[in-house]
């Protein structure tokens, strides 16, 4: 008998794709966590990545309920020093996490059979940190969403 995991258990992940508009340098950073995100860890996650990025941000986020609320705390807490913008509805060809959370759940791990959470935690975080490592790749998702950088 095979050892079965429980496909009740919880991996999310969060992320953000940046480009520098002068330089144009791509960028991927993300976080995996073991429950659903809330809008608060949305938010965390903001404020966790202007730290390290030490610029100024304009975030581009889907309209769910989890971003809208951490923009609403990003425009309560700190203004208009990181402004959000939201992408029109019903609108995925243009959202360009979505293109990478693509190429890496249905291209590189669309045959992948984990062990268990940890393992399927372990091939995403090595396919993500795959793509950071390309920036060729991830201007070709900007590409394929046809944004003018």
């Amino acid at each position: 008998m095979h050892a079965r995991w429980d496909r009740h258990d919880r991996l999310a992940v969060t992320g953000a794709m940046t480009v520098s508009p002068l330089q144009k340098r791509f960028g991927l950073y993300v976080s995996l966590a073991s429950s659903n995100l809330t809008g608060d860890d949305v938010f965390a996650f903001v404020q966790q990545l202007q730290r390290h990025l030490q610029r100024p941000l304009l975030v581009i986020w889907a309209r769910c309920s989890g971003h809208k609320k951490a923009a609403r705390r990003l425009r309560d807490l700190s203004g208009a020093r990181i402004p959000v913008a939201f992408l029109p509805a019903y609108a995925p060809e243009l959202n360009v996490g979505e293109q990478c959370w693509g190429h890496t759940k249905y291209g590189e791990l669309a045959n992948c059979i984990p062990h268990d959470v940890d393992d399927l935690a372990q091939e995403i975080a090595g396919s993500l940190l795959a793509k950071h490592r390309r920036p060729d790749l991830l201007n070709a998702f900007f590409l394929h969403a046809r944004l003018d950088l």
